[in-house]
């Protein structure tokens, strides 16, 4: 198989091609059965894996808006192998930001290639879990400055599919480790995949680990207070999520642009969801790359935007524009197999996946008729 070049720049024709090619396989992926191995591995040979990463770690320098503009772009096309791509990129980002050489050594290479599958398993340190007596994935010192895993993650997406996972563990004085665990270590057990409402070929499951003994090299961050706060790997955040939501929320627009051709009453609320969905699209770019921050900004907008701000928007757009394509789609829509039906199940995982809690409150409010200030 001839490799693909190395996409540099949004404009390549490759880049198109690669959404091309995305878009055409995109219903094939609906159960944990049918992972996505192919267009991901495309994808990381296409040099997407490098967007998000600085020249010093074998990447492109790309500006963080222009990482976004692109996951939106593939969202558009694929969002279950763009969801499983983010979290490939995240094991990268945070392998390429340690301080550990031994680390990066063992991995960077052959996961910037393709040649090895990674993901993260770190939700667990930023949600309400914290609040738990003990954490659900411990950690304690070992004497060469090693750890012994115990306990599980439990949100792993491809986990079944992966040769090193980044773990984030907690030692019982509350300091927090970052590792990059091989899959093949003693003690590991990854699920296979929960079979979800929508983006169930993602694999996304628990792993479990049993007094899993990792060396010091390959620890990527701490034992600190705060380990998600460390080096370099944290990426433009929650903006991705927002990314892909637009990204979805672009697809159904263009099947009621598509629409629309033959049915004229649908133009006025295709064009203004699309207005719509650019605006916010300029508001995302905006706060991950404020004017003047970057020259080689790809929009520019005048003023930033809240992150948390923009996520409670991009999950309303992402739920009237797939709605609306159901109503316009009639009945065949509704037949298992048609696309709007998959995106309206997908525009679903924005109101679970790393949702934060004023956001999903305020939803709740909006969708009980009440005010956030008496909603409790």
């Amino acid at each position: 198989m001839t490799t693909p070049p190395v996409i540099t720049r949004l404009s390549d024709p490759e880049f198109g091609s690669l959404c091309d090619d995305l878009a055409a396989q995109a219903s094939l992926w609906n159960v944990p059965e049918h992972w996505p191995g192919g267009p991901i591995h495309q994808c990381a040979a296409s040099g997407a894996l490098r967007w998000t990463l600085s020249s010093d770690h074998g990447g492109v320098d790309w500006s963080p808006d222009r990482q976004l503009l692109a996951y939106h772009r593939l969202a558009q096309a694929d969002l279950t192998t763009t969801f499983v791509l983010t979290q490939y990129a995240g094991a990268c980002r945070r392998i390429a930001g340690s301080e550990n050489a031994a680390v990066r050594a063992r991995h960077m290479e052959a996961l910037l290639s393709g040649d090895r599958f990674g993901t993260v398993g770190i939700s667990h340190l930023t949600t309400s879990r914290r609040h738990l007596d003990r954490p659900i994935l411990s950690a304690r010192q070992t004497d060469d400055g090693g750890l012994v895993l115990s306990g599980v993650a439990p949100w792993v997406t491809g986990a079944a599919h992966a040769e090193v996972i980044v773990l984030g563990a907690t030692l019982d004085d509350g300091r927090e480790a970052l590792v990059a665990v091989p899959t093949d270590l003693p003690g590991v057990h990854c699920g296979p995949g929960v079979s979800m409402i929508a983006l169930s070929a993602s694999c996304t499951d628990m792993v479990r680990l049993d007094d899993v003994v990792v060396s010091p090299s390959m620890i990527v961050a701490g034992p600190v207070d705060d380990v998600m706060s460390t080096g370099s790997g944290g990426g433009t955040g929650g903006l991705q999520t927002s990314a892909l939501a637009l990204g979805l929320a672009a697809a159904a627009i263009d099947f009621l642009a598509d629409e629309s051709d033959a049915r004229p009453e649908l133009t006025p609320i295709a064009d203004q969801l699309k207005r719509d969905c650019e605006a916010q699209l300029d508001d995302l770019l905006t706060a991950a790359n404020p004017p003047g921050e970057d020259q080689h900004q790809v929009h520019k907008t005048e003023a930033p935007c809240d992150p948390m701000a923009i996520r409670g928007r991009a999950n309303d757009l992402v739920m009237r524009c797939t709605q609306a394509a159901m109503t316009a789609a009639k009945g065949a829509g509704f037949v298992e197999g048609h696309p709007v039906g998959r995106w309206c199940r997908e525009a679903l995982f924005f109101l679970v996946w790393s949702c934060p809690q004023p956001i999903a409150q305020n939803h709740l409010c909006n969708l009980a008729g009440v005010s956030g200030d008496t909603a409790g």
